[in-house]
């Protein structure tokens, strides 16, 4: 099982990859990064700390011009990180399926 430590950094290598081209395959490596985060059993308020703490550090180094593109980048590459998170989330919401054993 990977730390959060790891987690932060592949996050901020994929993150960083994803930020010069904003291509497909890089934005990939960011579902993928979510989908071993939701096998991880990391939870969705980590790997939000782990974006905004890897944000804030690219936030120093930029331009002051590049401002709404980085903020751009990094909206899209959470958002495809959270994928997993939320189809997760809906497979466990649909009609039939027995509740969480510990929901109410």
């Amino acid at each position: 099982m990977r730390t959060t430590e790891d987690v932060a950094r592949d996050y901020r290598a994929a993150f960083l990859r994803y930020l010069p081209r904003r291509d497909e395959a890089a934005l990939h490596s960011g579902y993928e990064l979510g989908r071993l985060a939701v096998v991880d059993q990391v939870s969705v308020l980590e790997l939000v700390e782990v974006h905004h703490q890897v944000l804030i550090e690219v936030l120093h180094e930029i331009e002051p011009g590049d401002l709404q593109a980085v903020a751009s980048a990094a909206s899209e590459f959470l958002i495809e990180v959270l994928a997993p998170y939320d189809m997760s989330h809906r497979r466990l919401q649909q009609p039939g399926r027995p509740p969480a054993p510990n929901a109410p």
